[in-house]
């Protein structure tokens, strides 16, 4: 006598690639730089989840790699060129009629929206530095007569230009020339950092600015698959988000930063072969009823899986028989149906709503309890059961005719990431 069920096993995967172009609305006179940040689960690192920044660097943070790596900072070019401006006096008391710059270094918080289902989460973004060259209208030379160009910058400044005012620092020391001078300074506050000019200075402008900035993304874990969008506009010119004084005023009046987050989750359930048809027989078998004639308590079979996760999802039923809430198996002879127990047991890193880990817990038809599964961090191929048993009340009825008989039925189980 054999009492077995099938069950068929459903394998969801789901690895959804987007592209990295943002289309937003050209604000009148704005430098519109995009951002583009992926989340890949890597089963190399698990227990690293977060987005990588995918945005190329532009200027600084091109050249000076270490540097940025360092301070965990990148870099986009707001402008070629602002042109020359001026004259900035000798010795100005009004710091906004001098060089001066003032960043927005404070986190601005923005919404990221996905593309199609409309699911909302947030991105911190802060310019943690600006970067550049200062450009003069005349030689160092002609307006401080200094014929050396080290000493001519710093005479024209009273002090390096690569010392900058608390609370800039400057990162790394800059080249200069007769006309120019580069600097990478970091913007640690929301506060104005001012040279005042010791001569007569006719004409004053940058070259190549970049701003410097800085990411908080959230947790990918916690975010369904897909392409989420959102934009941080800053202004630039005098008593914007970007301050460079009175003097400098850049043709554009905005920048404007379009974001694009891809999500690319992992969920994949792999069975050993054979897998697919499981048999339910008593503690030890079937020897002891045979040889002693012990009759079972309880039929079970525990199905091993591995599960790789970076996504939530949820877990369901469907069934070729049912009784009440779970599935069942049925002898087509009598027409007996009796009711199939099914539960799950998932690996450490995957839990439930609350938190909790996932041990024994019911399959049910209508998905209750098993709504939501999440990762606290990518699982990757690790093993969980699904546990099956009939238990001993409805042993008890199979046998009790003493007939011999099969029961048999098909289970579905769905790992479904539409949560």
């Amino acid at each position: 006598m054999s009492f077995w069920t099938i069950y068929q096993w459903h394998t969801l995967r789901v690895i959804l690639v987007g592209c990295c172009l943002s289309v937003s609305a050209m604000e009148a006179g704005a430098v519109v730089k995009q951002v583009t940040a992926t989340f890949n689960p890597d089963p190399g690192n698990p227990l690293k989840n977060e987005f990588k920044n995918t945005t190329p660097n532009e200027g600084v943070c091109q050249t000076l790699q270490q540097h940025c790596k360092a301070h965990n900072v990148f870099s986009l070019r707001s402008h070629e060129v602002i042109a020359l401006n001026g004259p900035i006096e000798p010795n100005h008391a009004d710091v906004r009629k001098g060089a001066m710059i003032k960043t927005p270094a404070g986190w601005r918080t923005l919404t990221v929206k996905e593309r199609q289902s409309g699911e909302e989460t947030t991105v911190e973004v802060r310019i943690a530095g600006i970067a550049g060259r200062y450009e003069l209208s005349h030689t160092v030379q002609e307006l401080t007569g200094n014929p050396d160009n080290y000493r001519g910058h710093r005479a024209l400044w009273g002090e390096r230009w690569d010392n900058p005012p608390s609370p800039c620092i400057s990162i790394v020391s800059a080249y200069y020339g007769p006309d120019h001078y580069a600097f990478f300074w970091l913007t640690p506050e929301e506060a104005v950092c001012n040279k005042q000019a010791k001569f007569l200075i006719p004409g004053f402008g940058y070259r190549g600015l970049d701003f410097v900035y800085e990411l908080r993304t959230p947790n990918p874990l916690k975010m369904s698959t897909g392409i989420y969008e959102g934009t941080q506009v800053y202004s630039i010119g005098p008593n914007g988000d970007f301050d460079l004084g009175d003097i400098v005023v850049p043709s554009d009046a905005v920048i404007q930063l379009d974001f694009t987050l891809t999500v690319e989750h992992t969920l994949k359930v792999e069975i050993p072969p054979g897998g697919n048809k499981v048999e339910l027989v008593p503690q030890g078998g079937w020897q002891a009823w045979l040889n002693q004639g012990r009759r079972p308590t309880r039929l079970f079979r525990d199905q091993t899986f591995n599960i790789s996760s970076s996504n939530r999802f949820k877990m369901q039923l469907e069934c070729q028989y049912s009784d009440s809430n779970t599935c069942a198996v049925r002898d087509p002879e009598s027409d007996h149906i009796v009711p199939l127990n099914i539960s799950v047991s998932l690996p450490n890193g995957l839990t439930d709503a609350n938190g909790q880990p996932v041990k024994l817990r019911p399959l049910r038809l209508d998905g209750s309890g098993t709504e939501l599964f999440q990762p606290g961090f990518y699982v990757d191929r690790k093993p969980g059961t699904l546990h099956f048993e009939i238990t001993r009340d409805q042993v008890e009825q199979m046998l009790n005719d003493g007939a011999a008989k099969q029961y048999s039925g098909n289970v579905t189980v769905i790992w479904d990431s539409e949560v």
